[in-house]
């Protein structure tokens, strides 16, 4: 993604880069889901979700642990962006998961297995991928892995101009974070969209720490559409918090970030400015747009218009959001779109 350079193009608004987050409104709960299910309409494919979130991030963690004794297993794609194994193994281990109780459900993801192929790199994401797969997978072929990834991939489904319901999954939000070490942030992202509306979302964070106090890292991030949003530790059981966006009512007092943060409220806005070489990917703002609306924050184009993920008719793949994207926590929102339309012949 690209963050716009806000200090520069706007020059008389300055964002603060320290996060100081409120707790008052922060309350927990302890179970496999912090609300009763029958709140949630798609309560089955969010405990879903969460499981292949969470395999996921296990993933992740132990190719990260591996990479810098393994230099090959770092590539770069054609539009010089860095891909892992980790990439492909979390598509595969998600699209596998997520088949087996939800087979007529299609998958729109980032990869596809082609690169894989032609960089001999298909038998260790293989072996990542049984190692985290659940039980019963452990005769899984390099075939099936594969077929897996390119279950997400492009032309994988076509959907004929109509309303759906379809997975989207980012296997690394970050990729570049994933390589430079603990401190850059870097996410595993999933949202469910049906008929245009976005109505579940998990993203998990394995090296954020979050609330804990004890030392350890790894977050997990839910919103169900009416239920909030929450998040736990990474580890098996532990406590929901539910999560709301900052009170923050001036944009020179506001702090700049990505959505996860804004969702926790540890940050007010984030800015994408859309640019004519480059095409805006539904799977990095899908799985974000939730988790803000459920924070009670706003997502919009640069006209204040919502984000519509079916303009990509066939794939729903790519979005044309006017501008760019703006990303708030609400109270700021108005004020941000009146600055960029202001801004927007030198912008």
């Amino acid at each position: 993604m690209h963050i716009l350079d806000t200090g520069a193009r706007f020059s008389a608004v300055r964002f603060s880069p320290v996060f100081n987050p409120p707790r008052s409104r922060h309350f927990t709960v302890r179970a496999n889901l912090p609300f009763p299910k029958h709140q949630a309409k798609y309560h089955r494919e969010l405990e879903a979700a969460i499981d292949a979130v969470d395999r996921a991030c296990r993933l992740c963690v132990d190719v990260k642990r591996s990479l810098f004794s393994s230099k090959d297993k770092i590539l770069e794609k054609n539009d010089q962006t860095p891909v892992t194994i980790a990439d492909f193994g979390v598509q595969a281990l998600v699209s596998l998961e997520l088949s087996k109780l939800f087979p007529s459900i299609p998958l729109v993801a980032e990869e596809d297995s082609l690169f894989l192929r032609e960089n001999n790199l298909v038998s260790s994401v293989v072996s990542e991928v049984i190692a985290k797969a659940s039980v019963g997978d452990d005769r899984l072929s390099d075939a099936d892995v594969l077929e897996a990834i390119d279950r997400g991939g492009k032309d994988a489904y076509t959907f004929c101009n109509k309303p759906a319901t379809y997975w989207v999954l980012d296997p690394i939000d970050g990729t570049r974070g994933f390589l430079k070490g603990d401190d850059a942030l870097y996410v595993v992202g999933l949202a469910l969209v049906v008929d245009n509306e976005i109505v579940l979302g998990v993203m998990g964070c394995p090296n954020w720490p979050g609330d804990s106090s004890d030392g350890t890292t790894g977050t997990l991030m839910l919103s169900h559409s009416g239920c909030g949003t929450w998040t736990k530790n990474l580890q098996v059981s532990g406590d929901w918090t539910r999560r709301f966006v900052d009170a923050c009512g001036l944009v020179n007092k506001a702090r700049l970030c990505k959505y996860l943060m804004i969702a926790s409220g540890r940050a007010s806005v984030f800015l994408l400015r859309a640019r004519t070489e480059r095409t805006i990917k539904s799977w990095d703002h899908a799985v974000g747009i939730i988790c803000v609306h459920e924070a009670g924050g706003k997502v919009t184009d640069w006209e204040g218009v919502d984000i519509n993920l079916e303009e990509d008719q066939s794939e729903r793949r790519i979005i044309f959001p006017a501008g760019g994207v703006v990303v708030s926590n609400g109270s700021l929102h108005h004020q941000l779109l009146e600055m960029i339309s202001s801004a927007s012949p030198t912008i």
